[in-house]
């Protein structure tokens, strides 16, 4: 009997889930700052000594934390994780594509490639639903408070985790395996397989890699936001993506109804392959 196709759902977090960035939701309030003072000071930071943009976050995120009193602990972050707001639909969207999958013959797994930080996102309500998570991580002392950053994600660290997703590599650290060369047979799911949401400019390095290799990638935007469409339609119109759609993930929706019919290409396509030997 042939393994069911796995199909690989890979979401960036920050606006594409999430209509907001994650320190928004919590961590920002408690150190008594607004989502514009945090990003201000973070990216002048960032601009003053030419830094990575995800360093000088994390950077002000740990200093700001021990100038109030905060232990930046991982249950601290998983706290302000129980507090992140979502898109309409996204708590049950995971278990819709799921059955709807399952009900066509292919198998669904749906990770998150962020620059946010895993520690929140592990402890937000749709943490489970999740394969494996690639974000922004810190180094924790014997004390379990965090004390420097264990990894940063930027816009083109992110591509290393597609092709991990690719060869079924679930460690961050992992740099040997994922350089290994590996006949596409033996590759745990094919870039064809792969159907990547993002919603801004940081997500083109892996909307490149995935519509180069054959997949499919939709670019989501916040209905609310007149802006934020025209950017998911500049990333189309420069051929980034081949589809844009509310970011609504309810059963009506445009992102469903384009990924259920990726789903029925996918197992369509390993059909013809079958008939063709």
């Amino acid at each position: 009997m042939s393994r069911k196709p796995i199909v690989a759902l890979i979401y960036d977090f920050d606006g594409t889930l999430s209509p907001g960035n994650m320190q928004e939701f919590g961590f920002i309030q408690a150190i008594g700052s607004t989502p514009e003072e945090f990003w201000s000071m973070s990216d002048g930071i960032a601009k003053g000594q030419d830094a990575s943009n995800i360093l000088a976050y994390m950077k002000l995120m740990f200093d700001e934390a021990r100038n109030h009193g905060i232990k930046l602990r991982r249950s601290e972050f998983k706290n302000f994780g129980k507090h992140v707001e979502f898109f309409e639909g996204v708590r049950t969207w995971f278990k819709a594509v799921n059955e709807y999958g399952e009900a066509h013959g292919v198998r669904i797994e749906h990770y998150i490639n962020s620059s946010g930080l895993k520690e929140i996102i592990e402890g937000t309500p749709i943490a489970h639903e999740f394969k494996h998570i690639f974000a922004c991580t810190y180094l924790y002392n014997e004390a379990g408070e965090a004390e420097w950053p264990g990894i940063a994600v930027d816009y083109t660290a992110k591509t290393q985790f597609m092709f991990k997703i690719n060869k079924g590599i679930f460690s961050s650290r992992d740099s040997k395996r994922v350089n290994e060369s590996t006949s596409d047979e033996n590759k745990r799911i094919p870039f064809p397989q792969m159907i990547y949401f993002g919603d801004g400019e940081t997500d083109i390095p892996c909307m490149k890699i995935v519509t180069m290799f054959g997949g499919n990638c939709i670019a989501v935007y916040n209905p609310d936001k007149p802006e934020k469409r025209q950017i998911a339609e500049k990333l189309k119109k420069q051929g980034r993506v081949t589809f844009t759609a509310p970011a609504r993930y309810t059963t009506d929706s445009k992102a469903f109804r384009i990924v259920c019919s990726i789903i029925d290409k996918i197992k369509a396509e390993k059909e013809l392959k079958k008939l063709a030997k």
